[in-house]
Protein backbone atom coordinates (compact mmCIF):
# COMPACT_ATOMS: atom_id res chain seq x y z
CA UNK A 1 0.00 0.00 0.00
CA UNK A 2 1.29 3.76 -0.61
CA UNK A 3 1.78 6.00 2.19
CA UNK A 4 -0.86 8.67 2.03
CA UNK A 5 0.88 12.34 2.14
CA UNK A 6 0.70 14.72 4.69
CA UNK A 7 -1.73 17.00 3.65
CA UNK A 8 -0.90 21.06 5.37
CA UNK A 9 -4.20 22.07 6.74
CA UNK A 10 -2.87 25.57 6.29
CA UNK A 11 -0.49 27.43 4.12
CA UNK A 12 0.57 30.88 5.24
CA UNK A 13 1.23 33.52 2.06
CA UNK A 14 1.14 37.04 2.59
CA UNK A 15 0.33 37.29 5.58
CA UNK A 16 -2.97 35.09 4.85
CA UNK A 17 -3.58 31.63 6.36
CA UNK A 18 -4.89 29.86 3.26
CA UNK A 19 -7.57 26.79 3.53
CA UNK A 20 -5.03 23.65 2.48
CA UNK A 21 -8.11 21.27 1.30
CA UNK A 22 -8.55 23.49 -1.49
CA UNK A 23 -6.97 23.60 -5.26
CA UNK A 24 -4.01 26.32 -5.08
CA UNK A 25 -6.38 28.64 -7.66
CA UNK A 26 -9.30 28.82 -5.54
CA UNK A 27 -7.18 28.81 -2.29
CA UNK A 28 -5.05 32.45 -3.65
CA UNK A 29 -8.43 33.86 -3.54
CA UNK A 30 -7.89 33.57 0.10
CA UNK A 31 -5.82 36.65 -0.17
CA UNK A 32 -7.56 39.34 -0.11
CA UNK A 33 -7.41 42.09 -3.63
CA UNK A 34 -6.83 38.27 -5.44
CA UNK A 35 -9.61 37.06 -7.84
CA UNK A 36 -9.99 34.08 -9.77
CA UNK A 37 -7.79 35.51 -13.02
CA UNK A 38 -5.22 36.72 -10.41
CA UNK A 39 -4.95 33.50 -8.80
CA UNK A 40 -4.39 31.62 -11.84
CA UNK A 41 -1.96 33.97 -13.18
CA UNK A 42 -0.04 33.74 -9.90
CA UNK A 43 0.13 29.74 -10.54
CA UNK A 44 1.28 30.11 -13.83
CA UNK A 45 4.17 32.50 -12.91
CA UNK A 46 5.28 30.21 -10.24
CA UNK A 47 5.40 27.29 -12.16
CA UNK A 48 2.43 25.68 -10.13
CA UNK A 49 -0.15 23.17 -11.45
CA UNK A 50 -3.35 25.48 -10.24
CA UNK A 51 -5.03 21.68 -10.03
CA UNK A 52 -3.46 20.84 -6.92
CA UNK A 53 -4.32 20.65 -3.62
CA UNK A 54 -2.68 23.53 -1.89
CA UNK A 55 -1.31 21.28 1.19
CA UNK A 56 0.10 18.72 -0.68
CA UNK A 57 2.53 21.04 -2.86
CA UNK A 58 5.81 21.19 -1.93
CA UNK A 59 7.81 24.01 0.13
CA UNK A 60 9.64 25.12 -2.52
CA UNK A 61 6.62 25.32 -4.59
CA UNK A 62 4.82 27.16 -1.90
CA UNK A 63 8.35 29.54 -1.50
CA UNK A 64 7.62 30.62 -5.25
CA UNK A 65 4.44 31.51 -4.68
CA UNK A 66 5.45 33.48 -2.02
CA UNK A 67 7.98 35.04 -4.54
CA UNK A 68 5.44 35.98 -7.00
CA UNK A 69 2.76 37.27 -5.18
CA UNK A 70 5.26 39.80 -3.39
CA UNK A 71 6.80 40.57 -7.10
CA UNK A 72 3.65 40.68 -9.05
CA UNK A 73 3.36 44.22 -9.90
CA UNK A 74 6.38 43.45 -11.89
CA UNK A 75 5.40 40.47 -13.60
CA UNK A 76 2.30 41.87 -15.30
CA UNK A 77 1.37 44.87 -17.57
CA UNK A 78 -0.96 47.73 -15.66
CA UNK A 79 -4.35 46.47 -17.19
CA UNK A 80 -4.01 42.81 -14.83
CA UNK A 81 -3.92 44.94 -11.44
CA UNK A 82 -6.08 46.25 -9.13
CA UNK A 83 -4.68 50.33 -8.86
CA UNK A 84 -3.20 50.87 -12.59
CA UNK A 85 -2.44 54.50 -11.70
CA UNK A 86 -1.83 55.02 -7.94
CA UNK A 87 -3.19 58.44 -7.00
CA UNK A 88 0.06 59.98 -5.56
CA UNK A 89 2.62 58.42 -7.45
CA UNK A 90 0.64 57.60 -10.17
CA UNK A 91 2.43 54.15 -11.18
CA UNK A 92 0.67 51.17 -11.11
CA UNK A 93 0.59 49.08 -8.31
CA UNK A 94 -1.65 45.71 -7.11
CA UNK A 95 -2.59 46.04 -3.44
CA UNK A 96 -2.70 42.93 -1.51
CA UNK A 97 -4.51 42.15 2.23
CA UNK A 98 -5.58 45.18 4.62
CA UNK A 99 -3.46 47.61 1.95
CA UNK A 100 -7.14 46.90 -0.57
CA UNK A 101 -9.37 48.58 2.83
CA UNK A 102 -7.12 51.35 3.73
CA UNK A 103 -6.50 52.38 0.44
CA UNK A 104 -10.57 52.41 -0.67
CA UNK A 105 -10.85 54.08 2.86
CA UNK A 106 -8.61 56.46 2.02
CA UNK A 107 -10.18 56.97 -1.82
CA UNK A 108 -13.57 57.55 0.03
CA UNK A 109 -11.85 59.96 2.67
CA UNK A 110 -10.41 62.16 -0.45
CA UNK A 111 -13.80 62.24 -1.80
CA UNK A 112 -15.19 64.02 1.57
CA UNK A 113 -12.93 65.95 1.49
CA UNK A 114 -13.26 67.77 -2.30
CA UNK A 115 -17.22 67.48 -1.05
CA UNK A 116 -18.07 65.76 -4.51
CA UNK A 117 -21.30 64.29 -4.97
CA UNK A 118 -20.32 61.20 -4.85
CA UNK A 119 -18.05 61.80 -1.43
CA UNK A 120 -21.38 63.79 -0.38
CA UNK A 121 -23.48 60.49 -1.05
CA UNK A 122 -20.47 58.49 0.93
CA UNK A 123 -21.04 60.61 4.06
CA UNK A 124 -25.19 60.48 3.99
CA UNK A 125 -24.88 56.56 3.72
CA UNK A 126 -27.10 56.84 0.51
CA UNK A 127 -26.76 54.46 -2.82
CA UNK A 128 -23.64 56.01 -4.42
CA UNK A 129 -23.62 54.61 -7.80
CA UNK A 130 -26.92 55.58 -9.36
CA UNK A 131 -29.76 53.62 -8.31
CA UNK A 132 -33.15 54.43 -6.84
CA UNK A 133 -33.82 55.10 -3.59
CA UNK A 134 -37.20 55.81 -3.89
CA UNK A 135 -38.67 52.06 -2.34
CA UNK A 136 -35.57 50.71 -2.27
CA UNK A 137 -31.80 50.85 0.15
CA UNK A 138 -34.50 51.98 3.16
CA UNK A 139 -32.59 51.31 6.63
CA UNK A 140 -33.93 51.90 9.96
CA UNK A 141 -37.66 51.93 11.28
CA UNK A 142 -39.40 49.48 9.38
CA UNK A 143 -41.27 50.53 6.57
CA UNK A 144 -44.85 49.71 5.51
CA UNK A 145 -48.64 50.50 5.52
CA UNK A 146 -50.08 51.73 9.01
CA UNK A 147 -53.68 50.98 9.06
CA UNK A 148 -56.03 53.94 10.37
CA UNK A 149 -56.89 54.00 13.72
CA UNK A 150 -60.66 52.64 14.18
Amino acid sequence: MAQEEEIRYFVRISNTDLDGTKAVHIALTGIRGVGMHTAQVIAQLAGVNEKETMGKISDDQVNRLREVVDAYTQKVPPWMMNRPKDIYTGEPKHLFGPDVTMARDEDINILRKIRCYRGIRHETGQKVRGQRTKSTGRTGITVGVKRKKE
